[in-house]
Protein backbone atom coordinates (compact mmCIF):
# COMPACT_ATOMS: atom_id res chain seq x y z
CA UNK A 1 0.00 0.00 0.00
CA UNK A 2 1.71 3.49 -0.99
CA UNK A 3 1.72 6.25 0.99
CA UNK A 4 -1.21 8.55 -0.91
CA UNK A 5 -3.43 5.34 0.03
CA UNK A 6 -2.82 4.96 3.52
CA UNK A 7 -3.65 8.93 3.92
CA UNK A 8 -6.33 8.41 1.92
CA UNK A 9 -7.83 6.07 4.43
CA UNK A 10 -7.16 7.86 7.19
CA UNK A 11 -8.17 11.00 6.16
CA UNK A 12 -11.60 9.06 5.08
CA UNK A 13 -11.64 7.72 8.85
CA UNK A 14 -11.55 11.04 9.95
CA UNK A 15 -13.81 12.50 8.28
CA UNK A 16 -16.68 9.48 8.87
CA UNK A 17 -15.44 9.68 12.72
CA UNK A 18 -15.72 13.40 12.73
CA UNK A 19 -19.63 12.75 11.25
CA UNK A 20 -20.82 9.83 13.32
CA UNK A 21 -19.66 11.74 16.51
CA UNK A 22 -21.92 14.83 15.71
CA UNK A 23 -24.81 12.44 14.67
CA UNK A 24 -24.18 10.92 18.28
CA UNK A 25 -23.95 14.17 19.97
CA UNK A 26 -27.43 15.22 18.50
CA UNK A 27 -28.68 12.32 19.95
CA UNK A 28 -27.63 13.12 23.44
CA UNK A 29 -28.86 16.68 23.13
CA UNK A 30 -32.04 15.44 21.72
CA UNK A 31 -32.78 12.40 24.25
CA UNK A 32 -35.55 14.03 26.34
CA UNK A 33 -37.46 15.26 23.26
CA UNK A 34 -40.77 14.44 22.38
CA UNK A 35 -41.22 12.06 19.45
CA UNK A 36 -37.26 11.99 18.98
CA UNK A 37 -35.82 8.93 17.38
CA UNK A 38 -32.27 7.91 17.45
CA UNK A 39 -30.65 8.42 14.62
CA UNK A 40 -28.23 6.12 12.98
CA UNK A 41 -24.44 6.87 11.99
CA UNK A 42 -24.17 4.76 8.72
CA UNK A 43 -20.39 4.42 6.96
CA UNK A 44 -19.94 2.52 3.90
CA UNK A 45 -16.82 0.80 3.24
CA UNK A 46 -14.83 1.92 -0.54
CA UNK A 47 -13.62 -0.64 -2.76
CA UNK A 48 -11.25 -0.01 -5.47
CA UNK A 49 -10.72 -3.12 -7.80
CA UNK A 50 -11.15 -5.66 -4.48
CA UNK A 51 -8.77 -3.67 -2.44
CA UNK A 52 -10.31 -1.23 0.66
CA UNK A 53 -9.70 2.17 -0.14
CA UNK A 54 -11.29 3.90 3.00
CA UNK A 55 -15.01 4.41 4.17
CA UNK A 56 -17.61 6.77 3.04
CA UNK A 57 -20.36 8.57 4.98
CA UNK A 58 -23.58 7.55 4.17
CA UNK A 59 -27.23 8.74 4.63
CA UNK A 60 -28.71 9.15 8.59
CA UNK A 61 -31.41 7.04 9.25
CA UNK A 62 -33.63 6.70 11.71
CA UNK A 63 -34.22 3.69 14.26
CA UNK A 64 -38.18 3.31 14.30
CA UNK A 65 -40.49 1.01 14.80
CA UNK A 66 -43.68 2.06 12.82
CA UNK A 67 -46.12 0.02 14.43
CA UNK A 68 -45.00 1.24 18.09
CA UNK A 69 -44.87 4.49 17.04
CA UNK A 70 -48.26 3.68 15.32
CA UNK A 71 -49.51 2.49 19.22
CA UNK A 72 -48.30 5.32 21.06
CA UNK A 73 -50.31 7.59 18.92
CA UNK A 74 -53.38 5.92 19.18
CA UNK A 75 -52.75 5.75 22.77
CA UNK A 76 -52.08 9.50 23.48
CA UNK A 77 -55.06 10.80 21.70
CA UNK A 78 -56.60 8.19 24.18
CA UNK A 79 -55.02 9.77 27.49
CA UNK A 80 -55.43 13.33 26.81
CA UNK A 81 -58.89 13.10 25.91
CA UNK A 82 -59.85 11.53 29.10
CA UNK A 83 -57.39 13.88 31.08
CA UNK A 84 -59.59 16.58 29.10
CA UNK A 85 -62.53 15.04 30.52
CA UNK A 86 -61.59 13.96 33.94
CA UNK A 87 -60.31 17.05 34.77
CA UNK A 88 -63.47 19.47 33.65
CA UNK A 89 -66.15 16.87 35.76
CA UNK A 90 -63.57 17.02 38.92
CA UNK A 91 -65.45 20.65 39.07
CA UNK A 92 -68.82 18.93 38.78
CA UNK A 93 -68.51 16.34 41.24
CA UNK A 94 -66.92 18.69 43.89
CA UNK A 95 -70.10 21.10 43.76
CA UNK A 96 -72.14 17.38 43.65
CA UNK A 97 -70.78 16.84 47.15
CA UNK A 98 -71.47 13.29 48.55
CA UNK A 99 -74.62 11.03 48.43
CA UNK A 100 -74.67 10.05 52.13
CA UNK A 101 -77.81 8.16 53.52
CA UNK A 102 -77.83 11.27 56.53
CA UNK A 103 -79.92 13.99 55.47
CA UNK A 104 -78.64 17.46 55.79
CA UNK A 105 -75.29 16.38 55.64
CA UNK A 106 -73.94 17.25 52.54
CA UNK A 107 -75.06 19.51 49.85
CA UNK A 108 -76.76 17.07 47.19
CA UNK A 109 -79.67 17.91 45.90
CA UNK A 110 -81.00 15.07 47.91
CA UNK A 111 -80.11 16.53 51.27
CA UNK A 112 -81.35 19.69 50.70
CA UNK A 113 -85.00 18.34 48.97
CA UNK A 114 -84.54 16.55 52.69
CA UNK A 115 -84.33 19.75 54.45
CA UNK A 116 -87.89 21.36 52.94
CA UNK A 117 -88.89 17.92 53.83
CA UNK A 118 -88.14 17.94 57.36
CA UNK A 119 -89.46 22.02 57.81
CA UNK A 120 -92.42 20.63 56.20
CA UNK A 121 -93.44 18.40 58.59
CA UNK A 122 -91.80 20.73 61.66
CA UNK A 123 -94.61 23.28 59.89
CA UNK A 124 -97.58 20.76 59.69
CA UNK A 125 -96.56 20.19 63.99
CA UNK A 126 -97.20 23.97 64.41
CA UNK A 127 -98.75 26.17 61.03
CA UNK A 128 -98.78 29.07 63.75
CA UNK A 129 -95.15 29.27 63.75
CA UNK A 130 -94.04 32.12 61.37
CA UNK A 131 -89.94 31.00 62.00
CA UNK A 132 -91.34 27.48 60.82
CA UNK A 133 -92.94 28.98 57.86
CA UNK A 134 -89.79 30.94 57.05
CA UNK A 135 -87.86 27.85 57.29
CA UNK A 136 -89.80 25.88 55.03
CA UNK A 137 -89.46 29.01 52.24
CA UNK A 138 -85.03 29.27 53.35
CA UNK A 139 -84.58 25.59 52.54
CA UNK A 140 -86.69 25.72 49.41
CA UNK A 141 -84.35 28.68 48.55
CA UNK A 142 -81.05 27.11 49.53
CA UNK A 143 -82.51 23.84 47.18
CA UNK A 144 -83.14 26.32 44.23
CA UNK A 145 -79.95 27.76 44.94
CA UNK A 146 -78.35 24.99 44.91
CA UNK A 147 -80.00 23.46 41.55
CA UNK A 148 -79.09 27.09 39.66
CA UNK A 149 -75.46 26.45 41.12
CA UNK A 150 -75.29 23.09 39.38
CA UNK A 151 -77.01 24.95 36.10
CA UNK A 152 -74.37 27.73 35.93
CA UNK A 153 -71.68 24.91 36.57
CA UNK A 154 -72.54 22.76 33.74
CA UNK A 155 -72.69 26.11 31.29
CA UNK A 156 -69.36 27.14 32.36
CA UNK A 157 -67.61 23.99 31.51
CA UNK A 158 -69.35 23.96 28.44
CA UNK A 159 -68.34 27.09 27.52
CA UNK A 160 -64.65 26.72 28.53
CA UNK A 161 -64.80 23.31 26.26
CA UNK A 162 -66.13 25.57 23.33
CA UNK A 163 -63.58 28.12 23.94
CA UNK A 164 -60.97 25.07 24.15
CA UNK A 165 -62.53 23.97 20.50
CA UNK A 166 -61.61 27.57 18.83
CA UNK A 167 -58.19 27.24 20.54
CA UNK A 168 -57.90 23.64 19.65
CA UNK A 169 -58.41 24.24 15.89
CA UNK A 170 -55.85 26.17 15.47
CA UNK A 171 -53.12 24.33 16.83
CA UNK A 172 -54.47 21.24 14.82
CA UNK A 173 -54.15 23.14 11.80
CA UNK A 174 -50.27 24.58 12.78
CA UNK A 175 -49.08 20.86 13.85
CA UNK A 176 -50.75 19.66 10.49
CA UNK A 177 -49.01 22.68 8.37
CA UNK A 178 -45.88 22.07 10.27
CA UNK A 179 -46.17 18.30 9.23
CA UNK A 180 -47.02 19.68 5.17
CA UNK A 181 -43.96 22.18 5.49
CA UNK A 182 -41.46 19.50 6.61
CA UNK A 183 -42.66 17.02 4.33
CA UNK A 184 -41.98 19.30 1.29
CA UNK A 185 -38.62 19.46 2.45
CA UNK A 186 -38.20 15.93 2.85
CA UNK A 187 -39.49 15.04 -0.21
CA UNK A 188 -36.71 17.66 -1.72
CA UNK A 189 -33.93 16.50 -0.19
CA UNK A 190 -34.95 12.71 -1.26
CA UNK A 191 -34.70 13.36 -4.62
CA UNK A 192 -31.46 14.69 -4.35
CA UNK A 193 -30.63 11.58 -2.39
CA UNK A 194 -29.74 13.10 1.19
CA UNK A 195 -30.41 12.53 4.38
CA UNK A 196 -33.86 13.47 5.47
CA UNK A 197 -33.52 12.47 9.56
CA UNK A 198 -33.60 15.18 11.36
CA UNK A 199 -36.28 16.69 9.34
CA UNK A 200 -37.83 13.27 9.92
CA UNK A 201 -37.54 13.93 13.48
CA UNK A 202 -38.73 17.73 13.24
CA UNK A 203 -42.02 15.77 11.44
CA UNK A 204 -42.04 13.24 14.30
CA UNK A 205 -42.20 15.53 16.82
CA UNK A 206 -45.25 17.82 15.45
CA UNK A 207 -47.13 14.06 14.99
CA UNK A 208 -47.00 13.28 18.48
CA UNK A 209 -47.92 16.81 19.54
CA UNK A 210 -51.15 16.37 16.47
CA UNK A 211 -51.94 12.83 17.93
CA UNK A 212 -52.68 14.40 21.37
CA UNK A 213 -55.32 16.47 20.33
CA UNK A 214 -57.16 14.20 18.17
CA UNK A 215 -57.74 10.77 17.10
CA UNK A 216 -55.07 10.75 13.71
CA UNK A 217 -53.55 7.56 11.50
CA UNK A 218 -50.31 8.56 9.51
CA UNK A 219 -49.02 7.14 6.42
CA UNK A 220 -45.94 7.97 4.62
CA UNK A 221 -46.13 7.52 1.15
CA UNK A 222 -42.79 6.39 -1.42
CA UNK A 223 -41.72 9.78 -1.97
CA UNK A 224 -41.09 10.72 1.93
CA UNK A 225 -44.65 12.93 2.05
CA UNK A 226 -47.04 12.23 5.65
CA UNK A 227 -50.80 11.19 5.01
CA UNK A 228 -53.03 12.15 7.80
CA UNK A 229 -56.33 10.78 8.42
CA UNK A 230 -59.13 11.18 11.42
CA UNK A 231 -60.03 7.73 13.04
CA UNK A 232 -63.28 7.80 10.37
CA UNK A 233 -60.76 7.75 7.81
CA UNK A 234 -61.66 11.47 6.67
CA UNK A 235 -58.37 12.91 4.97
CA UNK A 236 -56.36 15.82 6.98
CA UNK A 237 -54.74 18.02 4.27
CA UNK A 238 -51.42 18.89 5.05
CA UNK A 239 -49.96 21.15 2.41
CA UNK A 240 -52.15 24.22 0.65
CA UNK A 241 -52.62 23.61 -3.10
CA UNK A 242 -50.06 26.05 -4.96
CA UNK A 243 -51.39 29.09 -6.14
CA UNK A 244 -53.34 29.13 -3.08
CA UNK A 245 -51.41 31.98 -1.38
CA UNK A 246 -51.74 30.30 2.09
CA UNK A 247 -48.21 30.39 3.93
CA UNK A 248 -47.63 27.23 5.67
CA UNK A 249 -47.43 26.74 8.84
CA UNK A 250 -49.74 28.60 9.73
CA UNK A 251 -53.02 28.36 12.38
CA UNK A 252 -55.22 29.36 10.34
CA UNK A 253 -55.74 26.02 7.13
CA UNK A 254 -57.35 23.97 6.51
CA UNK A 255 -59.66 23.59 9.66
CA UNK A 256 -62.24 26.58 10.48
CA UNK A 257 -64.95 27.40 13.46
CA UNK A 258 -65.80 30.46 15.26
CA UNK A 259 -66.40 31.82 18.66
CA UNK A 260 -69.38 31.46 20.38
CA UNK A 261 -71.16 31.86 23.71
CA UNK A 262 -73.32 29.33 24.27
CA UNK A 263 -76.69 29.39 26.24
CA UNK A 264 -78.55 26.20 27.79
CA UNK A 265 -80.62 25.97 24.62
CA UNK A 266 -77.26 26.54 22.75
CA UNK A 267 -76.53 23.17 20.50
CA UNK A 268 -74.79 21.79 17.64
CA UNK A 269 -77.00 20.79 15.07
CA UNK A 270 -75.81 19.63 10.93
CA UNK A 271 -75.72 22.69 9.26
CA UNK A 272 -77.06 21.52 6.28
CA UNK A 273 -79.99 21.32 7.54
CA UNK A 274 -80.00 23.99 10.67
CA UNK A 275 -77.65 27.27 11.31
CA UNK A 276 -75.58 25.45 13.91
CA UNK A 277 -74.80 27.64 17.35
CA UNK A 278 -72.26 26.83 18.20
CA UNK A 279 -70.06 26.73 14.83
CA UNK A 280 -69.32 23.72 13.07
CA UNK A 281 -65.80 22.55 12.52
CA UNK A 282 -65.34 22.65 8.36
CA UNK A 283 -62.84 21.83 5.97
CA UNK A 284 -63.22 23.23 3.11
CA UNK A 285 -66.86 24.23 3.43
CA UNK A 286 -68.11 20.84 5.02
CA UNK A 287 -68.93 20.23 8.20
CA UNK A 288 -66.30 17.19 9.83
CA UNK A 289 -67.08 17.95 13.56
CA UNK A 290 -68.43 14.41 14.09
CA UNK A 291 -64.84 13.07 12.34
CA UNK A 292 -62.65 14.62 14.75
CA UNK A 293 -63.03 12.54 17.67
CA UNK A 294 -60.29 11.36 20.49
CA UNK A 295 -57.49 13.99 21.88
CA UNK A 296 -57.96 17.24 24.04
CA UNK A 297 -60.45 18.52 20.44
CA UNK A 298 -62.27 15.63 20.47
CA UNK A 299 -63.17 15.55 24.36
CA UNK A 300 -64.12 19.07 24.10
CA UNK A 301 -66.40 18.30 21.82
CA UNK A 302 -68.27 15.59 23.25
CA UNK A 303 -67.97 17.59 26.76
CA UNK A 304 -70.02 20.27 24.79
CA UNK A 305 -72.30 18.20 22.77
CA UNK A 306 -73.11 15.44 24.92
CA UNK A 307 -71.90 15.20 28.08
CA UNK A 308 -72.96 18.92 29.83
CA UNK A 309 -76.43 18.95 27.71
CA UNK A 310 -77.20 15.34 28.85
CA UNK A 311 -76.51 16.86 32.65
CA UNK A 312 -78.72 19.71 32.11
CA UNK A 313 -81.19 17.60 30.70
CA UNK A 314 -81.41 15.46 33.74
CA UNK A 315 -81.06 18.34 35.97
CA UNK A 316 -83.72 20.11 33.69
CA UNK A 317 -86.29 16.98 34.06
CA UNK A 318 -85.93 16.81 38.24
CA UNK A 319 -86.41 20.47 38.42
CA UNK A 320 -89.29 20.73 36.55
CA UNK A 321 -90.80 17.20 38.12
CA UNK A 322 -90.06 19.07 41.64
CA UNK A 323 -92.36 22.06 40.56
CA UNK A 324 -95.15 20.14 39.07
CA UNK A 325 -95.65 18.03 41.57
CA UNK A 326 -95.81 20.51 44.16
CA UNK A 327 -98.74 22.14 42.07
CA UNK A 328 -100.32 19.19 41.65
CA UNK A 329 -100.23 19.18 45.61
CA UNK A 330 -101.69 22.12 45.57
CA UNK A 331 -99.22 24.04 47.35
CA UNK A 332 -97.22 25.75 44.12
CA UNK A 333 -94.01 26.85 45.78
CA UNK A 334 -91.61 26.59 42.68
CA UNK A 335 -92.33 28.19 39.77
CA UNK A 336 -89.71 30.15 36.79
CA UNK A 337 -87.93 33.50 37.27
CA UNK A 338 -88.29 34.02 33.04
CA UNK A 339 -91.59 33.50 31.83
CA UNK A 340 -94.63 31.97 32.53
CA UNK A 341 -94.71 27.95 33.37
CA UNK A 342 -97.50 25.58 32.54
CA UNK A 343 -98.01 22.55 34.78
CA UNK A 344 -99.77 19.25 34.50
CA UNK A 345 -102.64 20.09 35.06
CA UNK A 346 -103.13 22.86 33.12
CA UNK A 347 -102.48 25.58 35.82
CA UNK A 348 -100.09 28.57 34.21
CA UNK A 349 -98.32 30.63 36.61
CA UNK A 350 -96.39 33.82 35.50
CA UNK A 351 -92.90 34.70 36.96
CA UNK A 352 -93.69 36.64 39.29
CA UNK A 353 -96.69 33.63 41.01
CA UNK A 354 -99.44 34.85 39.51
CA UNK A 355 -102.22 32.51 37.70
CA UNK A 356 -102.04 33.76 33.64
CA UNK A 357 -102.51 32.53 30.54
CA UNK A 358 -99.71 29.96 28.90
CA UNK A 359 -98.20 31.44 25.91
CA UNK A 360 -96.16 30.02 23.23
CA UNK A 361 -92.83 30.23 25.33
CA UNK A 362 -94.37 28.95 28.65
CA UNK A 363 -92.54 26.30 30.09
CA UNK A 364 -94.26 23.04 30.21
CA UNK A 365 -92.93 19.04 30.52
CA UNK A 366 -92.33 19.28 26.63
CA UNK A 367 -90.29 22.97 26.94
CA UNK A 368 -87.97 22.39 30.21
CA UNK A 369 -84.83 23.13 28.20
CA UNK A 370 -82.77 25.24 30.77
CA UNK A 371 -85.60 25.67 33.16
CA UNK A 372 -83.16 24.72 36.08
CA UNK A 373 -81.52 27.93 35.25
CA UNK A 374 -84.67 30.11 36.36
CA UNK A 375 -86.34 28.01 38.60
CA UNK A 376 -87.31 30.33 41.90
CA UNK A 377 -89.26 30.24 45.00
CA UNK A 378 -92.70 31.13 44.53
CA UNK A 379 -92.42 35.23 45.21
CA UNK A 380 -95.87 35.26 46.36
CA UNK A 381 -94.85 32.68 49.09
CA UNK A 382 -91.90 34.52 50.08
CA UNK A 383 -93.57 37.97 50.36
CA UNK A 384 -96.02 36.55 52.72
CA UNK A 385 -94.84 32.71 54.45
CA UNK A 386 -98.23 32.54 55.81
CA UNK A 387 -99.95 31.21 52.35
CA UNK A 388 -98.17 28.46 53.40
CA UNK A 389 -100.73 27.59 55.65
CA UNK A 390 -103.88 29.51 54.95
CA UNK A 391 -105.96 30.52 57.60
CA UNK A 392 -103.77 28.16 59.88
CA UNK A 393 -104.99 25.41 57.77
CA UNK A 394 -101.80 22.72 57.28
CA UNK A 395 -103.97 20.93 54.47
CA UNK A 396 -101.26 22.29 51.80
CA UNK A 397 -98.03 21.79 53.70
CA UNK A 398 -99.29 17.91 54.60
CA UNK A 399 -100.13 17.21 50.97
CA UNK A 400 -97.04 18.16 49.77
CA UNK A 401 -95.48 15.94 52.29
CA UNK A 402 -97.85 12.88 51.21
CA UNK A 403 -97.85 13.39 47.53
CA UNK A 404 -95.41 15.88 46.08
CA UNK A 405 -92.77 14.32 48.14
CA UNK A 406 -94.11 10.88 47.96
CA UNK A 407 -94.17 7.49 46.32
CA UNK A 408 -96.67 6.10 45.41
CA UNK A 409 -97.37 4.93 42.05
CA UNK A 410 -100.25 7.49 41.92
CA UNK A 411 -97.65 10.16 43.11
CA UNK A 412 -95.35 9.53 40.09
CA UNK A 413 -96.41 8.47 37.80
CA UNK A 414 -98.68 9.60 34.56
CA UNK A 415 -98.20 13.40 34.34
CA UNK A 416 -96.43 13.10 37.33
CA UNK A 417 -93.67 11.16 36.31
CA UNK A 418 -89.71 12.70 35.62
CA UNK A 419 -89.36 13.38 31.93
CA UNK A 420 -86.84 10.88 30.85
CA UNK A 421 -86.89 11.13 27.23
CA UNK A 422 -87.25 13.88 23.83
CA UNK A 423 -85.03 16.30 26.46
CA UNK A 424 -82.43 19.22 25.25
CA UNK A 425 -82.16 21.54 22.87
CA UNK A 426 -82.49 19.21 20.18
CA UNK A 427 -85.19 17.13 21.21
CA UNK A 428 -82.98 13.73 21.00
CA UNK A 429 -81.37 13.27 25.19
CA UNK A 430 -82.74 10.88 27.78
CA UNK A 431 -81.90 10.87 31.43
CA UNK A 432 -81.01 7.51 31.38
CA UNK A 433 -82.82 6.22 33.84
CA UNK A 434 -86.88 5.60 34.78
CA UNK A 435 -89.07 9.23 35.61
CA UNK A 436 -91.50 7.08 38.03
CA UNK A 437 -89.85 7.64 41.04
CA UNK A 438 -90.11 9.83 44.30
CA UNK A 439 -88.17 13.38 44.33
CA UNK A 440 -86.08 11.91 46.68
CA UNK A 441 -84.99 8.99 44.64
CA UNK A 442 -84.79 11.00 41.85
CA UNK A 443 -82.22 13.71 43.12
CA UNK A 444 -80.30 10.38 44.16
CA UNK A 445 -80.34 8.60 40.68
CA UNK A 446 -79.40 12.08 39.25
CA UNK A 447 -76.53 12.65 41.42
CA UNK A 448 -75.35 9.20 41.27
CA UNK A 449 -75.46 9.32 37.42
CA UNK A 450 -73.40 12.04 36.82
CA UNK A 451 -70.88 10.76 39.63
CA UNK A 452 -70.74 7.69 37.91
CA UNK A 453 -69.35 9.20 34.36
CA UNK A 454 -66.96 11.09 36.33
CA UNK A 455 -65.46 7.99 38.04
CA UNK A 456 -65.76 6.54 34.85
CA UNK A 457 -63.24 8.77 33.07
CA UNK A 458 -61.16 8.64 36.40
CA UNK A 459 -60.69 5.01 36.35
CA UNK A 460 -60.54 4.87 32.59
CA UNK A 461 -57.23 7.58 32.48
CA UNK A 462 -55.74 5.33 34.85
CA UNK A 463 -56.23 2.29 32.99
CA UNK A 464 -55.08 4.12 29.46
CA UNK A 465 -52.06 5.99 31.35
CA UNK A 466 -50.91 2.68 32.41
CA UNK A 467 -50.83 1.46 28.79
CA UNK A 468 -49.62 4.86 26.98
CA UNK A 469 -46.41 4.67 29.49
CA UNK A 470 -46.08 0.63 29.04
CA UNK A 471 -46.13 1.43 25.18
CA UNK A 472 -43.71 4.50 25.61
CA UNK A 473 -41.23 2.43 27.46
CA UNK A 474 -41.61 -0.54 24.46
CA UNK A 475 -41.13 2.60 21.98
CA UNK A 476 -37.89 4.24 24.08
CA UNK A 477 -36.55 0.78 24.13
CA UNK A 478 -36.49 0.58 20.26
CA UNK A 479 -36.03 3.90 19.43
CA UNK A 480 -35.27 6.05 22.04
CA UNK A 481 -31.63 7.14 23.07
CA UNK A 482 -29.69 5.79 25.60
CA UNK A 483 -27.43 8.34 26.62
CA UNK A 484 -25.09 5.82 28.99
CA UNK A 485 -24.60 4.14 25.47
CA UNK A 486 -24.18 6.96 23.40
CA UNK A 487 -21.71 8.55 25.47
CA UNK A 488 -19.34 5.15 25.71
CA UNK A 489 -19.84 5.52 21.32
CA UNK A 490 -18.32 8.71 21.32
CA UNK A 491 -15.66 7.78 23.60
CA UNK A 492 -14.68 4.66 21.51
CA UNK A 493 -15.22 7.23 18.11
CA UNK A 494 -12.71 9.53 19.64
CA UNK A 495 -10.55 6.52 20.07
CA UNK A 496 -10.64 6.28 16.68
CA UNK A 497 -10.11 10.10 16.05
CA UNK A 498 -6.88 9.69 17.33
CA UNK A 499 -5.75 6.54 15.77
CA UNK A 500 -6.80 7.95 12.07
CA UNK A 501 -5.24 11.42 12.93
CA UNK A 502 -1.98 9.60 14.15
CA UNK A 503 -1.95 7.69 10.98
CA UNK A 504 -1.97 10.80 9.18
CA UNK A 505 0.70 12.13 11.38
CA UNK A 506 2.92 9.42 10.45
CA UNK A 507 2.41 9.59 6.50
CA UNK A 508 3.21 13.20 6.68
CA UNK A 509 6.35 12.50 8.59
CA UNK A 510 7.43 9.36 6.03
CA UNK A 511 6.35 11.86 3.17
CA UNK A 512 8.72 14.83 4.76
CA UNK A 513 11.33 12.37 5.40
CA UNK A 514 11.43 11.05 1.95
CA UNK A 515 11.25 14.72 0.11
CA UNK A 516 14.36 15.05 2.37
CA UNK A 517 15.91 12.19 1.37
CA UNK A 518 15.78 13.46 -2.26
Amino acid sequence: MDLNTSLSIATSGLEATQYAIGVLSQNVSNASTTGYVEEVANVNTKDTTGTGSGVSIGLTTRNVNNALEAGLYTQNADVEALTVKDNSLSTITALQGSTSSDSGSTDTLSDELGNVSDALTTLVSDPTDSTAQSTVISDAQSLVSTISTLSDAYQSARQSAQDSIVSGVSSVNTDLTTIGSLSQQIVALQVQGASTADLENERAEAMSDLSSKVSVTFTETSTGDMLVKTADGTQLPTEPASGSGIEIPTSTWPLSTSDSTLTTTSAYTDPSTLTSDPAAIELNGKDITTSLTGGSLGANIALRDTTYPTMQAQLDSFSYTLANRFESAGLSLFTSSSDSMTFSDGTTLASDGSTTTANSSSISSTNITGFSSTLEVNPSFVSDTSQLVPDGSTTLAAAALSTALGSADADVSGDLAAPSTSLGATGTISTGYSGTQSLSELATTLTSAQAAVASSATSDLSTATTVQTSLATKVSDVSGVDVDNEMSNIVALQNAYTANAKVVTVVQTMWTALLDAV
